[in-house]
């Protein structure tokens, strides 16, 4: 039977919602609340907590409303959500609008959006306090998230995009690792401590995060530059490498991932997840 992804992602989306409806109850003040569920709600296929899913799933594990993955699924895209907040403001990127909306310090004010920012950063790592996992599985979930989401993942690389340090290849790389694939190897990587896996089983989620991860960077840079980002946009591998070597190097990435997996009891969503980060288009 040939894996349905969009359907698949769909029935985890919808698990996803109903997670963040119960979280961002009456217990939050109205007037804060609105730009929370604002920014969670600008649509999107919520890839990185799909990917904890289908990290979760691989190992014969069922998702269901109350399933324990659902807590580290949803901090990971609390804390993506935080990082597109900050990046729209004024003093990073001076993005007015995303998915086709206004952003949030657009919509509502740029005060408001940073403490919503603020407030999702840290909420992520009280969803991870309060997930029902071993109080190890806790410790080490928020080990590999706050190292994935700081200076040395997410928020350095983006102090790499706005100070480039350089434009060759390896910088380049370097600076979508730590932008884009550190969350996402945090991403495998905590649905497999959800699942208890292996060390070993660990590493070659760790093998398949770094792989689709810059993969994942390689298509929005191909993206980009059909969008004609221009030459003073930040560095990108389309400018370094050209966008032929580019595409290629992005599907040798995808296939090396797909080996990483493709030996777990049900891999499906992986692989489907590892081929649709490259052939999106947006």
């Amino acid at each position: 039977m040939v894996f349905q992804l969009d359907s698949w992602l769909h029935q985890r989306r919808e698990l996803l919602e109903g997670f963040f409806t119960d979280i961002f109850g009456d217990a939050w003040p109205t007037d804060f609340r609105h730009p929370l569920q604002y920014s969670l709600q600008a649509g999107g296929k919520r890839v990185r907590p799909a990917l904890t899913m289908a990290a979760w799933e691989a190992f014969d594990n069922t998702i269901e409303v109350h399933s324990p993955v659902l807590w580290p699924a949803a901090a990971l895209e609390l804390i993506h959500n935080y990082s597109l907040i900050h990046d729209d403001l004024p003093a990073m990127d001076d993005d007015e609008l995303r998915r086709g909306r206004p952003t949030v310090h657009v919509a509502f004010d740029e005060a408001s959006a940073i403490l919503a920012g603020d407030a999702l950063l840290t909420e992520a790592f009280y969803l991870l306090a309060q997930a029902p996992l071993g109080a190890e599985q806790r410790i080490k979930m928020v080990e590999i998230l706050s190292g994935a989401a700081g200076y040395r993942g997410m928020v350095g690389g983006q102090a790499g995009d706005i100070h480039p340090p350089g434009s060759d290849a390896d910088t380049v790389k370097r600076i979508h690792d730590l932008k884009t694939g550190q969350l996402i190897t945090a991403a495998v990587l905590l649905g497999g401590v959800a699942a208890q896996v292996s060390e070993d089983s660990l590493e070659r989620l760790r093998t398949y995060g770094v792989k689709v991860g810059l993969a994942f960077q390689l298509a929005d840079d191909l993206l980009d530059e059909e969008e004609d980002a221009g030459p003073d946009g930040p560095p990108s591998l389309v400018k370094a490498m050209g966008a032929k070597a580019t595409k290629e190097h992005a599907f040798e990435l995808v296939g090396e991932a797909e080996e990483a997996v493709e030996d777990f009891p049900r891999p499906e969503a992986l692989l489907a997840l590892a081929r649709f980060v490259v052939t999106r288009s947006y």
